[in-house]
C-alpha cells in the first residue's frame, strides 16, 4: 500500500492530541485496581491514555491524574463517562490540554537588552534613544539595522477565510495567527506578530497594512478570503518597499512544488512532459497553478464547482479567467472527472469527497495523487493508493504532509536577511526545489517525497536559497 494505513482504518477517526482531556481522580489509596481499571474503561471506550501520574497519596485519598487523547467533543465526553461510571472512582475535575495550552494566549514581548542599571535606562530609552532616533530620520533605510523592523513580520488577518473554519471574523482567527506566529520564532527565529483587523473592503485592509507597514520588515497575509485577496495582495505589493506574501497562495504553491518535483523523480516523468488535473480555483488553485506553469508544466487543467475552466466557460472574470486563457493549453471541456482522464497528477485545493478512489483509473500509469482538503481531502487517500504510485495530503496523520509551514518562515528568514523588497517567482521556484533537496536521493520513496514539518534542515535551506536569488537581484 505504498506506506499508507491499511485499507479500512480509519485515520481521521483515531484519537488526537486536538482532543486531549486530563482528568482528575479522587480514589481509595486501599484500592490497588483502582488506576488499571480507570486506563481499561477508556481503552474499552477507545480512547487513548498518554500518561498517568499520582500528584498525593494521603491516607484517606489518592490524587491521580490520568490523560488520555479523543477523537473529537463527544468522544471525550463519552471517555469522562466511561471513568466516572466506575465504582469507587470520582472524577473531580477535567482539564481540556488544547484550551490550557491557549490560556491568556500563545505570545509574549521579551526585550533583548538588559535593563538593570540607569545606564541601560538611558541607552534603551531617554535621552540616548533620540540619536538614534536622528540617525533613522536621517537615513530611513537604516531602521531595518536600529530597530525591530528588520526581523518582525505582522500577519495579517481579517478572519475571513480561516482553513476548515470560514468566515469567523478577526477575534476568532486570533488563535490561528497567534500559532503562526509562534512557528514563525520556532523555525526561523523570526518576531511575527498577529495583526488581526476588522476590515472588509480591499481599500480597507490596504490602507491599514500600508499605515503600519513602517514598524514591519515584512508582510504575511493570512486568510483573507478569494478574490479580495488578489487585490489586497497585488496593490500592497505596487505600493510597499517591503515583502508581501499571502501565505495561503504562495506557501502552498512552494509546497506543492518541492513534493511534485521528488514525485516525478520517483516515477522518472520530466515536469514538461507532465499534465496536472486540479480542483480548486480559489487562492491556494491559482497560486499553485501559476508556480507550476512558470516551472514548465506542459499543461494544468483547472476544474471548479462548476466544472472545467476552458473555452466553454463564459463570463469568467480575474483570475478564473486568467486560468482558462494561460493554462488548460489543451481546451479541455467538462467536469473534473473528465480533467482526470489522462492526466499524470491531480491537485486538489477545494473541498472533500469530490471523488471516489476509482475515479483516479483514468489517470496515466504512475499518477501522483495530491488531495490537500482539511481535514477531509478530496479523495481518500489510502482509496487512492491503490490507483497512484505517489499519494501527499494536507494531514500530518498520513505520509508527505503538504504543509505551509515548510515554506513561509524560511521564506521570510531569507528574505529579511536579503533586505528584499519583494518576493518574486524565482525566489518561490528556488524556495520549492531548496525544500525538495532536503530529502537526498537514497531517502526518497512514496513515502518520503516532503521532509516532516519538524524537520530542523528545512527553514536554512530555503532561506539560503531565497537570499541567494534577492543577493543576485540586488546586484543587479
Amino acid at each position: 500500500m505504498r506506506g499508507f494505513p491499511p485499507r479500512g482504518c480509519d485515520m481521521a477517526g483515531l484519537p488526537n492530541a486536538s482532543y486531549s482531556i486530563t482528568l482528575r481522580l479522587h480514589l481509595d489509596p486501599a484500592d490497588a485496581g483502582a488506576i488499571g481499571r480507570v486506563t481499561s474503561a477508556i481503552g474499552h471506550d477507545d480512547g487513548a491514555v498518554v500518561a498517568v501520574e499520582v500528584v498525593e497519596t494521603t491516607g484517606e485519598r489518592q490524587v491521580v491524574d490520568v490523560t488520555a487523547n479523543a477523537r473529537d467533543d463527544e468522544h471525550a465526553a463519552s471517555v469522562q463517562a466511561a471513568v466516572d461510571a466506575l465504582d469507587g472512582v470520582h472524577v473531580h475535575h477535567v482539564g481540556d490540554r488544547t484550551f490550557l495550552l491557549h490560556l491568556k494566549g500563545k505570545l509574549e514581548v521579551t526585550p533583548t537588552v538588559p535593563l538593570r542599571t540607569r545606564d541601560d535606562l538611558s541607552m534603551a530609552y531617554t535621552p540616548g534613544v533620540a540619536r538614534v532616533c536622528r540617525a533613522i530620520a536621517d537615513h530611513p533605510e537604516d531602521a531595518r539595522r536600529w530597530t525591530i523592523k528588520g526581523n518582525t513580520v505582522a500577519i495579517v488577518s481579517d478572519g475571513s477565510a480561516v482553513l476548515g473554519l470560514g468566515d469567523i471574523g478577526p477575534e476568532a482567527a486570533l488563535p490561528v495567527m497567534e500559532g503562526k506566529a509562534a512557528l514563525f520564532k520556532r523555525f526561523a527565529g523570526i518576531d511575527a506578530w498577529p495583526v488581526c483587523i476588522d476590515a472588509t473592503t480591499v481599500d480597507d485592509i490596504v490602507r491599514i497594512v500600508e499605515a503600519i507597514a513602517p514598524t514591519y520588515g515584512g508582510i504575511n497575509l493570512e486568510d483573507i478570503s478569494a478574490p479580495r485577496c488578489f487585490e489586497v495582495e497585488r496593490r500592497l505589493e505596487a505600493s510597499l518597499d517591503i515583502p508581501v506574501f499571502h501565505d495561503d497562495q504562495h506557501g502552498t504553491a512552494i509546497v506543492v512544488l518541492a513534493a511534485l518535483l521528488n514525485a516525478l523523480r520517483l516515477v522518472d516523468k520530466p515536469i514538461e512532459e507532465v499534465t496536472v488535473a486540479m480542483s480548486g480555483a480559489g487562492a491556494a488553485g491559482v497560486a499553485v497553478a501559476q508556480l507550476l506553469l512558470h516551472e514548465g508544466v506542459k499543461d494544468v487543467v483547472v476544474a471548479d464547482s462548476r466544472g472545467i475552466l476552458g473555452p466553454s466557460r463564459n463570463g469568467l472574470e480575474g483570475s478564473k479567467a486568467w486560468l482558462a486563457e494561460h493554462a488548460n493549453h489543451s481546451g479541455r471541456d467538462g467536469t473534473l472527472k473528465d480533467a482526470l482522464a489522462g492526466a499524470d497528477v491531480f491537485v486538489g485545493v477545494s473541498a472533500p469527497d469530490l471523488l471516489e478512489p476509482e475515479d483516479l483509473e483514468v489517470m496515466a500509469d504512475d499518477a501522483i495523487v495530491f488531495p490537500l482538503a482539511n481535514p477531509d481531502p478530496e479523495v481518500d487517500p489510502t482509496g487512492a493508493a491503490r490507483y497512484a504510485a505517489v499519494v501527499a495530503t494536507g494531514r500530518s496523520d498520513y505520509p508527505n504532509q503538504i504543509n505551509n509551514v515548510l515554506a513561509f518562515p524560511g521564506v521570510f528568514r531569507g528574505a529579511l536577511d536579503g533586505r528584499a523588497h519583494r518576493i518574486t517567482e524565482e525566489m518561490k521556484v528556488a524556495a520549492a526545489h531548496a525544500l525538495a533537496a532536503v530529502i537526498p536521493p537514497a531517502e526518497l520513496s512514496a513515502a518520503s517525497i516532503i521532509p516532516g514539518a519538524l524537520d530542523e534542515r528545512v527553514a536554512p535551506a530555503v532561506a539560503g536559497a531565497v537570499e541567494a536569488v534577492a543577493a543576485a537581484d540586488a546586484s543587479r
